[in-house]
């Protein structure tokens, strides 16, 4: 859709010039990230805080990881997984930013980067749930469990066809047999008649001969 295709460059500018300038110039992004390392140090319980060079190292790293995923996000390369991947490195930059602990004219610097900062981790969670016209995963497992329910019906309707045959072929075998043994029977009773019949000759030639030996 040539929507995405103009629109997923559009919000990944904001993430690369962002990323771009916090890698390059990370001084105007150290103030902001120290209270962040502030608070994970004081919560995590660690005495040794980290240095001004090794905050402005995370910064820069973090800058460059946020513009590579914006990049990737721009030319379509992964886009949802980028699109994640944004999502998630702007939580912390939301975090820091947050306006809830300081007034005045810091209060209103830092609400309007918390709000943009919240408006684009929403921006980017919507551009990861595009699955570009494709089936979502809820409805790839339903398709799935439907699969698999109709792959059993078959199996079991496949298995007691296979007894209805098996009985079918078990009930011709026996008419089978019947019928040859009522064949059997006829031809040794048609037997049983013809040698009946050939004594009852061969007595009556018998008979005849002596009669005419007397004669």
């Amino acid at each position: 859709m040539l929507l995405r295709h103009v629109a997923r460059p559009m919000l990944a500018s904001w993430f690369v010039y962002d990323g771009l300038q916090a890698a390059l110039r990370p001084a105007e992004h150290v103030r902001a990230a120290r209270s962040g390392v502030e608070l994970v140090e004081k919560s995590a319980g660690i005495e040794a805080p980290l240095s001004e060079k090794q905050v402005a190292t995370l910064v820069r790293a973090h800058g460059a990881a946020t513009a590579l995923a914006g990049l990737f996000l721009a030319v379509g390369k992964a886009p949802r997984t980028a699109a994640l991947t944004l999502a998630a490195l702007t939580v912390p930059v939301a975090v820091v930013n947050q306006p809830f602990t300081s007034g005045g004219a810091a209060r209103t610097e830092r609400t309007r980067k918390f709000v943009a900062n919240v408006g684009a981790i929403g921006a980017a969670l919507i551009a990861g749930a595009d699955y570009e016209g494709r089936p979502g995963v809820q409805w790839r497992l339903e398709r799935a469990r439907h699969d698999l329910a109709l792959a059993r019906q078959a199996k079991q309707e496949a298995a007691a066809a296979g007894v209805k045959g098996a009985a079918a072929r078990g009930k011709g075998a026996a008419h089978e047999i019947s019928g040859s043994a009522r064949r059997a029977a006829k031809a040794a009773r048609e037997a049983a008649e013809h040698a009946a019949s050939s004594a009852s000759s061969a007595v009556h030639d018998a008979g005849a001969a002596v009669r005419a030996k007397v004669a």
